[in-house]
């Protein structure tokens, strides 16, 4: 005679059915594919070339800062870039913003996938401390 309590309460059939049922309810999760979070990265500037200095307004020791706001698509590359505050000068202006959009950046990622994001850059000027030997050709021609 079989002196287990809980087989006189359950009929040994009874018993097997039970224990698959409580072994698939408490494996439920079990399957379910375990997402590990991908953390984001930021925006990172690769290659940033100096613009050209327009040699007139080198000599004339001239310079200022251009401020741009470059919105970076999923390549690395400037999809826009947009003067908000110029150097006085349009000459810089457009040199720098002629520069930005050569920039390459890595992407900022979202859970493992390059997104769209915008900065803000400034591209300063600053006259050289020596006056460029080309100055004195300029010279000649005035």
């Amino acid at each position: 005679m079989d002196t287990n309590p809980i087989h006189r309460v359950f009929p040994r059939a009874a018993c097997t059915f039970l224990a698959l049922s409580f072994s698939l309810i408490a494996g439920c999760g079990d399957d379910a594919p375990v997402v590990a979070a991908i953390p984001s990265t930021p925006l990172t500037a690769v290659q940033t070339p100096k613009p050209d200095y327009p040699i007139e307004l080198a000599c004339a020791n001239i310079g200022g800062t251009a401020v741009f706001n470059v919105v970076v698509g999923v390549e690395g590359k400037p999809v826009e870039v947009k003067l908000l505050a110029s150097s006085g000068q349009p000459k810089l202006d457009a040199s720098a913003k002629s520069a930005v959009h050569t920039w390459i950046f890595e992407a900022a990622t979202r859970n493992g996938k390059p997104v769209v994001q915008g900065l803000q850059v400034p591209v300063r000027f600053t006259p050289p401390a020596e006056r460029p030997s080309q100055c004195f050709a300029l010279d000649a021609k005035s």
